[in-house]
Protein backbone atom coordinates (compact mmCIF):
# COMPACT_ATOMS: atom_id res chain seq x y z
CA UNK A 1 0.00 0.00 0.00
CA UNK A 2 1.17 3.64 -1.08
CA UNK A 3 1.16 5.63 2.19
CA UNK A 4 2.97 8.85 0.64
CA UNK A 5 1.31 11.97 0.19
CA UNK A 6 0.15 10.77 -3.55
CA UNK A 7 -2.42 8.47 -2.24
CA UNK A 8 -5.22 11.18 -1.48
CA UNK A 9 -7.60 8.31 -0.26
CA UNK A 10 -5.25 7.67 2.78
CA UNK A 11 -4.97 11.05 3.74
CA UNK A 12 -7.78 13.09 2.89
CA UNK A 13 -9.83 12.28 5.68
CA UNK A 14 -7.13 13.36 8.22
CA UNK A 15 -6.08 17.35 6.60
CA UNK A 16 -9.87 17.51 6.49
CA UNK A 17 -10.83 17.25 10.12
CA UNK A 18 -7.38 18.81 10.73
CA UNK A 19 -8.03 21.79 9.26
CA UNK A 20 -11.42 21.72 10.73
CA UNK A 21 -10.03 21.44 14.30
CA UNK A 22 -7.90 23.75 13.82
CA UNK A 23 -10.55 26.25 12.61
CA UNK A 24 -12.14 24.99 16.25
CA UNK A 25 -8.82 25.82 18.29
CA UNK A 26 -8.25 29.31 16.58
CA UNK A 27 -12.06 30.27 17.44
CA UNK A 28 -11.56 29.19 21.06
CA UNK A 29 -8.18 31.68 21.39
CA UNK A 30 -10.41 34.28 19.48
CA UNK A 31 -13.18 33.72 22.38
CA UNK A 32 -10.65 34.08 25.40
CA UNK A 33 -8.72 37.13 23.94
CA UNK A 34 -10.82 39.04 21.99
CA UNK A 35 -12.71 40.79 24.40
CA UNK A 36 -16.11 42.13 22.51
CA UNK A 37 -16.02 38.52 20.40
CA UNK A 38 -16.31 37.24 24.00
CA UNK A 39 -19.02 39.62 25.27
CA UNK A 40 -21.41 38.71 21.65
CA UNK A 41 -21.50 35.07 23.46
CA UNK A 42 -21.05 33.74 20.06
CA UNK A 43 -20.89 30.01 20.21
CA UNK A 44 -17.41 28.63 19.73
CA UNK A 45 -18.20 26.56 17.29
CA UNK A 46 -20.18 28.69 15.31
CA UNK A 47 -17.40 30.86 15.38
CA UNK A 48 -15.03 28.53 13.71
CA UNK A 49 -17.72 27.42 11.60
CA UNK A 50 -17.64 31.15 9.51
CA UNK A 51 -13.59 30.99 9.85
CA UNK A 52 -13.97 27.34 7.94
CA UNK A 53 -16.20 29.17 5.64
CA UNK A 54 -14.28 31.69 4.67
CA UNK A 55 -11.49 29.95 4.34
CA UNK A 56 -13.06 27.80 2.11
CA UNK A 57 -14.63 30.73 0.03
CA UNK A 58 -11.55 32.31 0.04
CA UNK A 59 -9.81 29.20 -1.36
CA UNK A 60 -6.91 29.41 1.07
CA UNK A 61 -6.97 25.97 2.36
CA UNK A 62 -8.58 23.02 0.14
CA UNK A 63 -11.90 22.25 1.98
CA UNK A 64 -13.70 20.03 0.41
CA UNK A 65 -17.71 20.44 0.31
CA UNK A 66 -19.23 16.87 -0.27
CA UNK A 67 -16.41 16.02 2.99
CA UNK A 68 -18.19 18.84 4.89
CA UNK A 69 -21.84 17.54 4.25
CA UNK A 70 -20.66 14.04 4.92
CA UNK A 71 -19.32 15.20 8.79
CA UNK A 72 -22.52 16.88 9.62
CA UNK A 73 -24.83 13.84 7.91
CA UNK A 74 -23.22 11.13 10.48
CA UNK A 75 -22.07 13.18 13.86
CA UNK A 76 -25.96 13.82 13.86
CA UNK A 77 -26.29 9.91 14.07
CA UNK A 78 -24.01 9.54 16.19
CA UNK A 79 -24.16 12.48 19.06
CA UNK A 80 -27.94 11.67 19.11
CA UNK A 81 -27.42 8.02 19.85
CA UNK A 82 -24.79 8.95 22.28
CA UNK A 83 -27.09 11.04 23.87
CA UNK A 84 -30.18 8.32 23.73
CA UNK A 85 -27.87 5.99 24.96
CA UNK A 86 -27.56 7.68 28.62
CA UNK A 87 -28.72 6.76 31.79
CA UNK A 88 -31.77 9.21 32.70
CA UNK A 89 -32.32 11.03 35.57
CA UNK A 90 -34.98 11.99 37.53
CA UNK A 91 -34.25 15.74 36.62
CA UNK A 92 -34.10 14.13 33.02
CA UNK A 93 -37.43 12.49 32.75
CA UNK A 94 -40.16 13.20 30.83
CA UNK A 95 -43.38 13.75 32.46
CA UNK A 96 -45.93 10.84 31.56
CA UNK A 97 -48.72 12.10 30.18
CA UNK A 98 -47.90 15.26 29.06
CA UNK A 99 -48.47 14.95 25.49
CA UNK A 100 -44.92 16.59 25.02
CA UNK A 101 -43.69 13.95 22.08
CA UNK A 102 -47.33 14.79 20.10
CA UNK A 103 -47.36 18.60 20.44
CA UNK A 104 -43.71 19.03 19.38
CA UNK A 105 -44.24 16.88 16.01
CA UNK A 106 -48.09 19.54 15.81
CA UNK A 107 -45.61 22.21 16.43
CA UNK A 108 -43.20 21.46 13.54
CA UNK A 109 -45.50 20.83 11.03
CA UNK A 110 -47.38 23.43 12.21
CA UNK A 111 -44.42 25.55 11.45
CA UNK A 112 -43.89 24.14 8.29
CA UNK A 113 -47.34 25.32 7.22
CA UNK A 114 -47.21 28.83 8.65
CA UNK A 115 -43.94 29.01 6.32
CA UNK A 116 -45.59 27.20 3.44
CA UNK A 117 -48.17 30.06 3.88
CA UNK A 118 -46.21 33.22 3.96
CA UNK A 119 -43.90 31.69 1.01
CA UNK A 120 -46.95 31.17 -1.19
CA UNK A 121 -48.56 34.81 -0.74
CA UNK A 122 -45.12 36.25 -1.20
CA UNK A 123 -44.31 34.15 -4.77
CA UNK A 124 -48.34 34.53 -5.59
CA UNK A 125 -48.00 38.65 -4.99
CA UNK A 126 -44.90 38.82 -6.63
CA UNK A 127 -45.82 36.67 -10.09
CA UNK A 128 -48.98 39.47 -10.60
CA UNK A 129 -47.14 42.37 -9.61
CA UNK A 130 -43.36 42.96 -9.71
CA UNK A 131 -42.02 39.70 -11.18
CA UNK A 132 -45.40 38.72 -13.76
CA UNK A 133 -44.41 35.47 -14.83
CA UNK A 134 -43.02 34.28 -11.42
CA UNK A 135 -43.46 30.35 -10.73
CA UNK A 136 -46.06 30.99 -8.48
CA UNK A 137 -45.91 27.57 -6.40
CA UNK A 138 -42.27 28.47 -5.79
CA UNK A 139 -43.08 29.93 -2.18
CA UNK A 140 -43.83 26.09 -0.86
CA UNK A 141 -39.81 26.18 -1.16
CA UNK A 142 -39.80 27.96 1.75
CA UNK A 143 -40.83 25.23 4.53
CA UNK A 144 -38.62 22.74 2.53
CA UNK A 145 -34.98 25.14 3.13
CA UNK A 146 -35.94 26.30 6.28
CA UNK A 147 -38.18 23.49 8.17
CA UNK A 148 -36.50 20.24 6.32
CA UNK A 149 -33.07 21.69 5.19
CA UNK A 150 -30.96 21.41 2.04
CA UNK A 151 -32.05 17.61 1.15
CA UNK A 152 -36.04 17.98 0.48
CA UNK A 153 -35.18 21.72 -0.88
CA UNK A 154 -32.63 20.28 -3.60
CA UNK A 155 -35.33 17.50 -4.22
CA UNK A 156 -38.43 19.53 -4.53
CA UNK A 157 -36.48 22.87 -6.39
CA UNK A 158 -35.79 19.83 -9.26
CA UNK A 159 -38.77 18.96 -9.14
CA UNK A 160 -39.94 22.66 -9.49
CA UNK A 161 -37.41 22.68 -12.07
CA UNK A 162 -38.57 20.12 -14.50
CA UNK A 163 -41.68 21.65 -14.19
CA UNK A 164 -41.08 25.13 -15.27
CA UNK A 165 -39.44 26.91 -12.37
CA UNK A 166 -35.82 27.97 -13.92
CA UNK A 167 -33.43 27.99 -10.90
CA UNK A 168 -35.71 26.23 -8.87
CA UNK A 169 -32.82 23.81 -7.70
CA UNK A 170 -29.97 26.71 -6.46
CA UNK A 171 -33.28 28.71 -5.49
CA UNK A 172 -34.36 25.97 -2.92
CA UNK A 173 -30.63 24.87 -1.84
CA UNK A 174 -30.12 29.03 -1.30
CA UNK A 175 -33.09 28.97 1.09
CA UNK A 176 -31.39 26.25 3.05
CA UNK A 177 -28.35 27.94 3.47
CA UNK A 178 -30.04 31.10 4.11
CA UNK A 179 -32.05 29.07 7.07
CA UNK A 180 -29.31 28.03 8.27
CA UNK A 181 -27.71 31.52 8.80
CA UNK A 182 -30.75 32.84 10.26
CA UNK A 183 -30.69 30.15 12.83
CA UNK A 184 -27.39 31.09 13.93
CA UNK A 185 -27.78 34.85 13.75
CA UNK A 186 -31.11 35.23 14.75
CA UNK A 187 -31.02 32.49 17.49
CA UNK A 188 -27.54 33.64 18.91
CA UNK A 189 -29.14 37.35 18.96
CA UNK A 190 -32.21 36.14 20.84
CA UNK A 191 -30.24 34.44 23.60
CA UNK A 192 -27.80 37.71 23.87
CA UNK A 193 -31.33 39.37 24.10
CA UNK A 194 -32.95 36.65 26.84
CA UNK A 195 -29.45 37.18 28.66
CA UNK A 196 -28.80 40.73 29.30
CA UNK A 197 -32.88 40.94 29.82
CA UNK A 198 -31.63 38.42 32.95
CA UNK A 199 -34.40 36.21 31.84
CA UNK A 200 -32.05 32.96 31.32
CA UNK A 201 -28.82 32.29 33.09
CA UNK A 202 -25.90 30.95 31.13
CA UNK A 203 -23.07 29.61 32.51
CA UNK A 204 -21.42 27.35 29.35
CA UNK A 205 -18.10 29.32 30.06
CA UNK A 206 -17.95 29.37 33.69
CA UNK A 207 -16.95 25.55 33.99
CA UNK A 208 -13.14 25.26 35.08
CA UNK A 209 -10.97 21.84 34.79
CA UNK A 210 -11.38 20.08 38.11
CA UNK A 211 -15.30 21.03 38.54
CA UNK A 212 -16.46 17.28 37.11
CA UNK A 213 -16.75 15.37 40.60
CA UNK A 214 -16.64 11.36 41.01
CA UNK A 215 -20.30 11.25 41.11
CA UNK A 216 -20.61 13.02 37.36
CA UNK A 217 -18.11 10.59 36.14
CA UNK A 218 -19.10 7.42 37.39
CA UNK A 219 -22.75 5.54 38.88
CA UNK A 220 -22.57 3.07 41.17
CA UNK A 221 -21.82 -0.78 39.48
CA UNK A 222 -20.12 1.00 35.95
CA UNK A 223 -17.29 -1.05 34.65
CA UNK A 224 -14.15 -0.02 37.01
CA UNK A 225 -11.30 2.68 35.01
CA UNK A 226 -8.68 -0.60 35.63
CA UNK A 227 -10.11 -2.70 33.19
CA UNK A 228 -8.16 -4.06 30.31
CA UNK A 229 -10.57 -2.15 28.15
CA UNK A 230 -10.58 1.76 28.33
CA UNK A 231 -14.08 2.98 29.29
CA UNK A 232 -14.20 5.87 26.66
CA UNK A 233 -13.57 2.95 24.27
CA UNK A 234 -16.54 0.97 25.83
CA UNK A 235 -19.00 3.77 24.98
CA UNK A 236 -16.90 4.45 21.38
CA UNK A 237 -17.51 1.15 20.57
CA UNK A 238 -21.36 1.11 21.74
CA UNK A 239 -22.22 4.32 19.84
CA UNK A 240 -20.82 2.72 16.63
CA UNK A 241 -22.50 -0.42 17.30
CA UNK A 242 -25.72 1.25 17.28
CA UNK A 243 -24.65 3.23 14.37
CA UNK A 244 -24.36 0.24 11.92
CA UNK A 245 -27.49 -0.96 13.09
CA UNK A 246 -29.41 1.96 12.26
CA UNK A 247 -27.41 1.84 8.65
CA UNK A 248 -28.82 -1.88 8.30
CA UNK A 249 -32.26 -1.29 9.80
CA UNK A 250 -32.47 1.51 7.14
CA UNK A 251 -31.13 -0.71 4.39
CA UNK A 252 -33.43 -3.31 4.78
CA UNK A 253 -36.65 -0.74 5.43
CA UNK A 254 -35.85 1.30 1.87
CA UNK A 255 -34.71 -2.31 0.33
CA UNK A 256 -38.43 -3.68 0.82
CA UNK A 257 -40.08 -0.55 0.05
CA UNK A 258 -38.50 -0.37 -3.34
CA UNK A 259 -38.66 -4.08 -4.19
CA UNK A 260 -42.69 -4.03 -3.60
CA UNK A 261 -43.63 -0.42 -4.75
CA UNK A 262 -40.73 1.66 -6.66
CA UNK A 263 -43.32 4.94 -6.56
CA UNK A 264 -43.29 4.65 -2.87
CA UNK A 265 -39.53 3.46 -2.42
CA UNK A 266 -38.60 7.23 -3.89
CA UNK A 267 -41.09 8.82 -1.94
CA UNK A 268 -39.85 7.46 1.43
CA UNK A 269 -36.18 6.51 0.81
CA UNK A 270 -35.02 10.10 1.37
CA UNK A 271 -36.56 10.46 4.47
CA UNK A 272 -35.86 7.25 5.84
CA UNK A 273 -31.90 8.60 5.43
CA UNK A 274 -32.21 11.73 6.06
CA UNK A 275 -34.14 10.88 9.44
CA UNK A 276 -31.85 8.02 10.50
CA UNK A 277 -31.13 9.81 13.46
CA UNK A 278 -34.39 8.86 14.94
CA UNK A 279 -33.68 5.51 13.89
CA UNK A 280 -30.32 5.55 15.56
CA UNK A 281 -31.85 7.25 18.90
CA UNK A 282 -34.85 4.49 19.25
CA UNK A 283 -31.91 1.74 18.78
CA UNK A 284 -30.12 3.27 21.20
CA UNK A 285 -32.74 3.75 23.63
CA UNK A 286 -33.42 -0.24 23.52
CA UNK A 287 -30.20 -1.32 24.09
CA UNK A 288 -30.55 1.20 26.98
CA UNK A 289 -33.38 -0.99 28.17
CA UNK A 290 -31.98 -4.05 27.04
CA UNK A 291 -29.22 -3.52 29.65
CA UNK A 292 -31.95 -2.96 32.26
CA UNK A 293 -33.98 -5.83 32.07
CA UNK A 294 -30.55 -7.97 31.65
CA UNK A 295 -29.48 -6.22 34.78
CA UNK A 296 -32.72 -6.95 36.67
CA UNK A 297 -32.72 -10.79 35.54
CA UNK A 298 -29.03 -10.47 37.38
CA UNK A 299 -27.73 -11.50 33.51
CA UNK A 300 -25.56 -8.43 33.32
CA UNK A 301 -23.90 -7.42 36.65
CA UNK A 302 -21.65 -4.17 35.45
CA UNK A 303 -23.43 -0.81 33.77
CA UNK A 304 -22.08 -0.11 30.61
CA UNK A 305 -23.62 3.35 29.26
CA UNK A 306 -20.97 6.12 31.27
CA UNK A 307 -23.64 9.32 31.14
CA UNK A 308 -20.30 11.62 31.46
CA UNK A 309 -18.53 9.65 28.71
CA UNK A 310 -21.17 9.97 26.33
CA UNK A 311 -22.47 13.16 27.02
CA UNK A 312 -18.53 14.55 25.94
CA UNK A 313 -19.06 12.29 22.62
CA UNK A 314 -22.29 13.80 21.78
CA UNK A 315 -20.65 16.99 22.81
CA UNK A 316 -18.04 16.33 20.69
CA UNK A 317 -19.71 15.15 17.61
CA UNK A 318 -22.13 18.18 17.91
CA UNK A 319 -19.28 20.64 17.32
CA UNK A 320 -17.87 19.23 14.30
CA UNK A 321 -21.57 18.77 13.28
CA UNK A 322 -21.84 22.64 13.54
CA UNK A 323 -18.21 23.95 12.17
CA UNK A 324 -19.11 21.21 9.04
CA UNK A 325 -22.52 22.51 8.44
CA UNK A 326 -21.73 26.40 8.71
CA UNK A 327 -18.62 25.64 6.11
CA UNK A 328 -20.86 24.08 3.90
CA UNK A 329 -23.22 26.83 3.21
CA UNK A 330 -23.11 27.54 -0.63
CA UNK A 331 -24.97 30.44 -1.82
CA UNK A 332 -25.83 29.10 -5.83
CA UNK A 333 -26.42 31.03 -8.27
CA UNK A 334 -30.17 33.55 -7.97
CA UNK A 335 -29.93 35.59 -11.38
CA UNK A 336 -32.86 36.90 -11.66
CA UNK A 337 -34.20 35.44 -8.21
CA UNK A 338 -33.04 37.80 -5.55
CA UNK A 339 -36.12 39.93 -5.17
CA UNK A 340 -37.98 36.98 -3.97
CA UNK A 341 -34.94 34.59 -2.20
CA UNK A 342 -34.67 38.28 -0.14
CA UNK A 343 -38.19 38.73 0.99
CA UNK A 344 -38.80 34.89 1.64
CA UNK A 345 -35.39 34.27 3.84
CA UNK A 346 -36.57 37.67 6.23
CA UNK A 347 -39.82 36.96 6.26
CA UNK A 348 -39.21 32.98 7.00
CA UNK A 349 -36.52 33.97 9.91
CA UNK A 350 -39.03 36.18 11.49
CA UNK A 351 -42.52 34.94 10.87
CA UNK A 352 -40.73 31.71 12.52
CA UNK A 353 -39.42 33.95 15.63
CA UNK A 354 -42.71 35.43 16.77
CA UNK A 355 -44.92 32.19 16.21
CA UNK A 356 -42.95 30.19 18.26
CA UNK A 357 -42.39 32.72 20.64
CA UNK A 358 -45.82 32.48 20.88
CA UNK A 359 -46.27 28.43 21.11
CA UNK A 360 -43.68 27.58 22.91
CA UNK A 361 -44.73 29.34 26.28
CA UNK A 362 -47.38 27.23 26.33
CA UNK A 363 -46.51 23.35 25.23
CA UNK A 364 -42.91 24.08 27.28
CA UNK A 365 -43.87 26.32 30.52
CA UNK A 366 -41.14 25.03 32.38
CA UNK A 367 -38.37 25.75 29.96
CA UNK A 368 -40.03 28.05 27.57
CA UNK A 369 -36.63 29.40 26.60
CA UNK A 370 -35.00 25.55 25.73
CA UNK A 371 -37.51 24.77 23.82
CA UNK A 372 -37.77 27.86 21.71
CA UNK A 373 -34.11 28.20 20.71
CA UNK A 374 -34.06 24.73 20.07
CA UNK A 375 -37.43 24.50 18.32
CA UNK A 376 -36.16 27.74 16.25
CA UNK A 377 -32.41 26.43 15.28
CA UNK A 378 -34.30 23.67 13.86
CA UNK A 379 -37.17 24.95 12.00
CA UNK A 380 -34.81 27.61 10.10
CA UNK A 381 -31.77 25.75 10.04
CA UNK A 382 -31.71 21.90 10.55
CA UNK A 383 -31.25 19.64 13.89
CA UNK A 384 -27.57 20.76 14.25
CA UNK A 385 -28.25 24.14 14.93
CA UNK A 386 -31.37 23.50 17.10
CA UNK A 387 -28.92 21.38 19.24
CA UNK A 388 -26.11 23.80 18.62
CA UNK A 389 -28.72 26.97 20.05
CA UNK A 390 -29.47 24.82 22.74
CA UNK A 391 -26.44 23.83 24.36
CA UNK A 392 -26.10 27.37 24.87
CA UNK A 393 -27.98 27.50 27.38
CA UNK A 394 -28.54 23.81 28.42
CA UNK A 395 -24.81 22.81 27.80
CA UNK A 396 -25.60 19.64 29.50
CA UNK A 397 -29.35 18.86 28.42
CA UNK A 398 -31.13 18.66 31.85
CA UNK A 399 -34.10 19.66 29.82
CA UNK A 400 -36.21 17.84 27.81
CA UNK A 401 -35.78 20.03 24.45
CA UNK A 402 -33.11 18.04 22.91
CA UNK A 403 -35.76 14.84 23.92
CA UNK A 404 -38.37 17.14 21.92
CA UNK A 405 -36.65 17.35 18.92
CA UNK A 406 -36.21 13.80 18.59
CA UNK A 407 -39.74 12.64 19.19
CA UNK A 408 -41.31 15.93 17.89
CA UNK A 409 -39.55 14.91 14.36
CA UNK A 410 -40.84 11.05 14.39
CA UNK A 411 -44.50 12.75 15.21
CA UNK A 412 -44.01 15.49 12.60
CA UNK A 413 -43.09 12.76 9.73
CA UNK A 414 -47.02 11.31 10.33
CA UNK A 415 -48.80 14.59 10.79
CA UNK A 416 -46.76 16.39 7.59
CA UNK A 417 -47.27 13.58 5.68
CA UNK A 418 -50.28 15.39 4.08
CA UNK A 419 -47.64 18.25 2.71
CA UNK A 420 -46.05 15.68 0.46
CA UNK A 421 -49.33 15.89 -1.53
CA UNK A 422 -49.55 19.62 -1.10
CA UNK A 423 -46.32 19.85 -2.38
CA UNK A 424 -47.63 18.17 -6.26
CA UNK A 425 -50.71 20.21 -6.09
CA UNK A 426 -49.24 23.64 -5.85
CA UNK A 427 -47.22 23.91 -9.35
CA UNK A 428 -50.70 22.00 -10.74
CA UNK A 429 -52.60 25.22 -12.41
CA UNK A 430 -53.89 28.33 -10.47
CA UNK A 431 -56.93 26.51 -9.21
CA UNK A 432 -54.50 24.22 -7.63
CA UNK A 433 -52.43 26.57 -6.35
CA UNK A 434 -54.89 29.09 -4.40
CA UNK A 435 -56.25 25.63 -3.31
CA UNK A 436 -53.24 24.38 -2.00
CA UNK A 437 -52.86 27.85 -0.07
CA UNK A 438 -55.99 27.08 1.71
CA UNK A 439 -55.43 23.92 2.44
CA UNK A 440 -52.69 24.97 4.41
CA UNK A 441 -55.03 27.19 6.85
CA UNK A 442 -57.34 24.69 7.45
CA UNK A 443 -54.67 22.15 8.40
CA UNK A 444 -53.31 24.54 10.58
CA UNK A 445 -56.67 24.25 12.92
CA UNK A 446 -56.35 20.92 13.82
CA UNK A 447 -52.75 20.99 14.14
CA UNK A 448 -53.58 24.39 16.85
CA UNK A 449 -56.15 21.92 18.39
CA UNK A 450 -53.52 19.92 19.16
CA UNK A 451 -50.85 22.64 20.59
CA UNK A 452 -53.55 24.48 22.18
CA UNK A 453 -56.14 22.02 23.59
CA UNK A 454 -54.73 18.81 24.35
CA UNK A 455 -54.33 17.89 28.22
CA UNK A 456 -53.09 15.36 30.13
CA UNK A 457 -55.43 13.67 32.58
CA UNK A 458 -54.03 15.42 35.99
CA UNK A 459 -54.03 18.71 34.36
CA UNK A 460 -57.76 18.30 33.02
CA UNK A 461 -59.12 16.81 36.25
CA UNK A 462 -57.32 20.10 38.10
Amino acid sequence: MDFSASNTALWNFIIQMSILAGTMLLANVIMRKVGFVRRALIPTSVLAGFIALIVRSLGILPIDGNFLEMITYHTIGIGFIALSLRIPQKSEEQKKGDFAALKSGALIVSTYLIQGIVGLIISIALSYTLMPGFFKASGILLPMGYGQGPGQANNVGSTYEQLGFTGGQSFGLSLAAAGFLCACVMGVIYINVLSKRQKLTRNYYEYVSGSVTVEDFQSKNEIPISQSVDRLSVQVALVLLIYLATYLLSLGITSAISASAPGLGKTISPLIWGFNFIIGSLLAIGCRLIFVGLTKAKLMTRQYPNNYLLSRISGTAFDFMTIAGIASIDFKDLEGLWIPFLLMAIAGGVVTLIYLKWLCKKIYPSYEHEGMVSMYGMLTGTISSGVLLLREIDPSFKTPAANNLLTGSSFAIVLGAPMLILIGMAPESDTMLFTTLGLLCVYMIPLLFIILKVRSRKNTSS
